[in-house]
């Protein structure tokens, strides 16, 4: 379609916009359309290749996984018709008693134990910090800002072992508030908090709501907490899946005492298969473990999906 040329009143020309016709000079060119296609590609394998490597490996066994060489692990061995007997072996092998001992649901639901509940209150704590951070004014609160931003440069890793010291002090350290209690102090949380309290809690409702009598809790738990939903979601899957990846902690908390056992998480738990190698560790029943580990995970992104990200997005404006 030719597209005739306009002009301003000061004599430059311009290509005018047509009704249901996008401007030329809006569309991408065809390189650059190409390049993202090709970017966009070569990221989606990047990231669903380790979960297919993560699918195939989970039907293999010990002797399958060491013979196959490193590309054989790319494709099931068999053929489909067997894939339902390699699955079902893998899974007998990781419940077993040489693998888990049983003992390897009772890892997942000790996971999901400790994340929904450091989630729940850590998404508590940071939305009523950020609330405050953000509406209230008071002595030190610089200084308590400070201290938030700069709790997320420090390094989790950093803090184990004086976590463990002060857990093993208080004699708590073999009990699971030895990982909610950390896992639930979220810097992150209370930023992202404050700067969504400042941008979607208007400062003329609170105020409004003061006159008429209402105190600081009803304010908070009536009407500030439905505003902060989305960013309360984002805060509470960040701190989910935190706690589920959480590695270090459970290993100085709970270290290798068999006393400990039931109290491990499931990251600890496939931790100890390997650990075992007795008489060799089964990868194929990790990597079963490991698969079956990430399902919950993926299951809560996708239900939690729109109001995570209307969060983080709450998150990019300026406070």
């Amino acid at each position: 379609m030719a597209i005739k040329m306009a002009k301003t009143r000061d004599g430059l020309e311009y290509r005018p916009s047509i009704k249901g016709v996008q401007s030329r000079s809006l569309l991408p060119s065809k390189l650059a359309r190409t390049m993202t296609l090709t970017i966009l590609i070569i990221t989606l394998i990047y990231f669903l290749l380790p979960i297919f490597w993560l699918v195939i490996s989970s039907t293999k066994t010990h002797s399958e996984l060491i013979g196959s060489g490193a590309l054989g692990t790319l494709w099931f061995s068999g053929s489909l018709a067997d894939l339902p007997d390699a699955i079902a072996r893998t899974y007998g092998n990781l419940m077993g008693a040489k693998v888990s001992n049983g003992m390897y649901w009772r890892w997942v639901a000790n996971s999901l134990l400790y994340s929904t509940a450091a989630g729940v209150i850590g998404t508590v704590v940071s939305v009523m910090a950020g609330y405050a951070l953000a509406k209230f004014k008071f002595p030190g609160m610089n200084v308590s800002l400070g201290v938030v931003m700069a709790g997320l440069l420090m390094p989790a890793a950093l803090l184990a072992i004086p976590m463990y010291v002060v857990f093993n002090n208080l004699g708590v350290s073999h009990s699971i508030w030895a990982i909610i209690i950390p896992c639930a102090v979220s810097p992150f949380g209370m930023f992202l908090g404050r700067v969504y309290a400042h941008s979607s809690v208007p400062t003329e409702l609170i105020e409004a709501a003061r006159i008429d009598g209402a105190g600081e809790a009803r304010i908070f738990f009536t009407m500030v907490l439905r505003l902060l939903a989305p960013a309360m979601v984002t805060i509470f899957l960040f701190i989910f899946v935190n706690t589920w990846n959480n590695f270090l902690l459970p290993l100085v908390m709970f270290g290798s005492n068999n006393d400990t056992t039931g109290l491990r998480p499931v990251t600890l738990g496939l931790y100890t298969i390997i650990k075992q190698r007795v008489p060799a560790p089964d990868e194929g029943a990790v990597m079963m473990g490991a698969l079956l580990g990430v399902l919950p995970l993926i299951v809560l992104f996708l239900a939690l999906q729109k109001y995570w990200q209307s969060g983080l997005a709450a998150g990019s404006v300026k406070g």
